[in-house]
């Protein structure tokens, strides 16, 4: 009787499994092939932090859950921002950021890439948002005091994280390539409009 029963059970989680993992290839297949349209994919993620904003400002309430969504997107944007290999630490074989003039360019390289930040920022908000249907998530917070503390974490954050760029001369954005003004006839021959 028992290796009946077992049988059965083992089945239906086998089958259970063979779904589950159908629907993970299904899901990568879709966000592999979203990961070439970028401003298709954030426009879908602002889309959906407007919905969560109107849905805590509906139901006002959930100020701790939007607080700690801040708090863990501010610390996404850090990662974001930052080179992959940090400057201030000890050297290493991977590719470093130039410091001089002589330095080979080699190209900023993120500690946390597009499309990891994107997911991670969609995927919060899409937490974020499930919570809110649940009462023992709503605690009675004055909403304003966590709002300002979040705006002074955030600006000495950013702070610190633009006195580093300044520090060792990075910009982690692509503005595109460089453009070169050409040689102007009244220009003199010894001046050029690229400095080494």
């Amino acid at each position: 009787m028992e290796g009946v029963g077992d049988d059965g059970a083992s089945t239906a989680a086998a089958a259970l499994n063979q779904r589950r993992h159908e629907a993970s290839k299904l899901f990568q297949h879709y966000l592999d092939k979203s990961t070439p349209h970028a401003l298709n994919r954030w426009i879908g993620t602002f889309v959906l932090v407007f919905v969560y904003a109107l849905r805590v400002y509906y139901v006002q309430g959930f100020y701790i859950v939007s607080y700690g969504l801040g708090i863990y997107i501010l610390n996404l944007l850090i990662g974001f921002l930052s080179p992959l290999v940090d400057p201030e630490m000890e050297p290493s074989d991977g590719p470093m950021l130039p410091t001089k003039g002589s330095d080979e360019f080699k190209p900023f390289i993120r500690r946390l890439p597009e499309f990891k930040f994107w997911y991670a920022i969609t995927k919060a908000f899409c937490v974020a948002f499930f919570m809110t249907f649940f009462s023992m998530f709503d605690v009675p917070v004055f909403w304003p005091i966590l709002l300002c503390y979040w705006v002074v974490l955030f600006v000495l954050t950013m702070k610190r994280q633009i006195m580093h760029m300044i520090k060792y001369k990075y910009i982690p954005f692509n503005l595109g390539k460089q453009k070169y003004g050409g040689k102007k006839a009244s220009a003199s021959t010894s001046s050029s409009p690229r400095a080494d």
